[in-house]
């Protein structure tokens, strides 16, 4: 089976603050919907308070980031699925329940993971 990301952007939920309880009861639901069908692997969302910073390989810390993923934040779930249509199925439940779009891409296959 494939493991699939399926995320969004922070700025991609936007929502009054009398739907926030509905929003995370919904997403919360199908969590545990992806949980009891034994496909969820990891999720949860960017602490957006704490600043990325960059470790080299010589252990040197630094802040900041690579340029490309300067906006790197939002939700993110790991499913592990048997198909891309299946995936595409899960992305749906979960932009129902977030009320937003979701973006899917496939990891490569790894078989000791």
């Amino acid at each position: 089976m494939t493991k699939y990301l399926i995320s969004f952007p922070s700025a991609a939920m936007v929502l009054e603050d009398e739907d926030l309880q509905a929003v995370s009861n919904a997403s919360h639901a199908v969590v545990q919907e992806a949980k009891d069908a034994g496909v969820w692997v990891f999720g949860g969302g960017i602490d957006e308070s704490i600043p990325p910073v960059m470790v080299a390989g010589d252990g040197t810390v630094s802040e900041g980031t690579y340029p490309q993923t300067t906006q790197l934040e939002g939700g993110y779930a790991v499913l592990e699925l048997p198909s891309y249509d299946a995936a595409l199925q899960w992305a749906a439940k979960i932009a129902v329940a977030c009320r937003c779009a979701q973006e899917v891409r496939a990891f490569h296959y790894d078989p000791a993971s």
